[in-house]
């Protein structure tokens, strides 16, 4: 049996019906749920990734992309999500996977989907190829597509002092017209994260753009600010 049935027959074991309807509910979900938390879920993967390491680049890449494309329930493109981060793939973290990311972002439409993958897939090759990866962000801030705009404004989410400011500027300048709520929440959450490696440039920032709404208090949600 290949690891994408393995998973998909893991999860069937370990799906719990009754949560199912809630979560799909939550989460505004088209595709069902099985069921499976997020720690149960983790652990199975694990599990499961260690006992059938793929070979190539090339197989991760298509074992990932089958259980995102085929999937039925939620779960499966959870595990498509998971299986592109596993330890045993750091090595295949290249521009070569920006296709596969593209992909998930834009068919995945969601936050659940695209706020991990833009902080822990396209975040570190920003931090490994910061040229290729600067102008692929400007250029996704810039798109028609909601969700690669999010993308663009997320991925430096975890770098604090490393956070290139004009990068992040520019990402979230490309949003400031869209009155959307999940523009405007990742405008704000990333403006919050950098507020706490310095307060005072998100607190000048907002103030000289004019961002307000959503965006300013979610910007200004930890800091003894109106």
């Amino acid at each position: 049996m290949n690891l994408v049935d393995s998973v998909r027959l893991a999860l069937t074991k370990a799906a719990d019906p009754e949560r199912a309807p809630a979560m799909q509910a939550y989460m505004k979900s088209e595709l069902p749920f099985r069921g499976v938390p997020a720690g149960p879920r983790r652990q199975i993967l694990r599990a499961l990734f260690l006992e059938q390491p793929l070979r190539s680049a090339r197989d991760w890449q298509l074992s990932a992309l089958a259980l995102w494309r085929e999937a039925e329930y939620r779960e499966e493109r959870y595990a498509a999500i998971e299986l592109t981060g596993f330890r045993l793939y750091k090595r295949h973290q290249t521009l070569d996977t920006i296709p596969m990311y593209e992909e998930m972002i834009v068919t995945g439409a969601w936050w659940d989907y695209v706020d991990d993958l833009a902080v822990h897939r396209i975040g570190p090759l920003l931090r490994g190829f910061p040229d290729e990866m600067s102008k692929l962000a400007h250029e996704w801030s810039r798109s028609g597509n909601l969700w690669k705009r999010r993308t663009s404004i997320l991925c430096q989410n975890t770098f604090k002092a490393d956070t290139d400011l004009g990068l992040l500027y520019a990402c979230i300048e490309g949003s400031l017209s869209d009155h959307d709520f999940f523009a405007r929440k990742a405008i704000g959450w990333a403006l919050r994260e950098y507020a706490k490696t310095d307060p005072d440039e998100v607190v000048r920032y907002v103030n000289r753009t004019g961002i307000a709404g959503l965006s300013r208090r979610e910007a200004f949600k930890n800091l003894p600010v109106d």
